[in-house]
């Protein structure tokens, strides 16, 4: 059976459509026996309005919704706030949405689309292989921003954004960085499914295998399921019950600044010294890092570039000014003081 719409209502009551929104919005501009003749019909019917539609001259639909998932990432707080200002100031009002850990963010989008007039959407974090009948499905433009993506073959099927660094290159340059410094025997610490989590793992691997070394399968640890993935917390814990196994390490790289952080108290509460007995190294550059003591050694993202670069882009595409683009921002990587050379150390065991 198809949907009942506010134009069969109106075509019912022998009305026009404004008539009806006027009922519906309990304007007093309209004839009390004809409200009441509107009100009657749609409770017959079952007719659920639209709130879309009845807030349609109010927004002027320029409506754009952000999905966030993981956000409790500081990295995140800063391109919220810059994404928020530039779409006040192009006149677009701002759905703010967090995206549970085991929540679809595309499933989460279609909901949205339906409850909002959307006229663009954000993805900042989650998944990016998505199938591609799923991401046709999405009527509006959308970007993924900060999802580090490889980039893959369908990309020309799909008409879509995507704005980031390159995961995999710079956690390997991370990687190379601390095998540079001597250390051979370095933990990771990462989450096990995730496609950000990967994609580093991947670069941590790269640099092992292109300098002829393997990796101790055991030093690779995914942090707990069942907490925020890139939460201090978790970084804490993971490391705990890394440094608790007896595995011997003198480095760990954590795939987040907000992991390595938990990972500095785990390694400091276990009597060792930071980076004389273990260096830690993170990724993603947020502030607390450089205010950390030591402080952190890391990657550091361009997030008020990508931030920028991710809204401006969405709104050009929604004006018909840009098509969809694919935008790899390069990281830096960022030495401070809690990773040092190897050679000489006391190990950990």
């Amino acid at each position: 059976m198809a949907e009942i719409t506010i134009k069969d209502i109106a075509k019912k009551c022998g009305v026009g459509i404004s008539t009806v929104s006027r009922a519906l919005n309990n304007h007093p501009d309209i004839n009390p026996e004809t409200k009441k003749k509107i009100l009657e019909v749609i409770e017959e019917t079952g007719f659920i309005p639209n709130n879309s539609a009845r807030n349609l001259k109010r927004t002027d639909a320029k409506c754009i919704a952000v999905l966030v998932k993981g956000i409790t990432n500081p990295l995140f707080s800063s391109m919220i706030k810059i994404i928020e200002e530039e779409t006040q100031r192009s006149r677009y009002a701002l759905v703010l949405r967090h995206v549970e850990e085991q929540e679809d963010e595309i499933d989460v989008a279609l909901e949205l689309e339906k409850e909002k007039r959307l006229r663009g959407i954000v993805f900042l974090g989650g998944m990016f292989e998505h199938p591609e009948e799923k991401l046709r499905k999405l009527k509006v433009p959308f970007i993924f921003s900060t999802i580090g993506v490889n980039i893959p073959d369908r990309i020309n099927k799909v008409e879509f954004s995507n704005i980031a660094v390159d995961d995999r290159m710079e956690s390997k340059k991370m990687t190379e960085y601390l095998l540079g410094l001597g250390h051979r025997k370095i933990a990771l610490i990462t989450e096990r499914y995730g496609p950000i989590g990967c994609l580093r793992m991947e670069g941590y691997r790269q640099a092992y295998v292109e300098q002829g070394l393997s990796v101790d399968e055991k030093l690779v640890c995914y942090v707990e399921e069942d907490i925020d993935h890139y939460s201090m917390e978790n970084g804490y814990l993971t490391a705990k019950r890394l440094l608790e196994s007896g595995c011997e390490m003198t480095a760990i790289y954590a795939v987040s600044d907000s992991l390595a952080i938990g990972v500095c108290r785990a390694v400091l509460e276990a009597g060792k010294r930071i980076p004389e007995d273990i260096s830690v190294a993170g990724y993603d550059g947020i502030e607390m890092g450089e205010y950390y003591n030591p402080k952190l050694t890391t990657v550091r993202q361009p997030v008020d570039e990508i931030a920028k670069k991710t809204i401006r882009l969405l709104l050009d595409v929604i004006a018909d000014r840009e098509e969809p683009q694919q935008i790899v921002f390069p990281a830096k990587l960022v030495v401070r003081e809690s990773t040092g050379p190897c050679e000489g150390q006391p190990r950990w065991r």
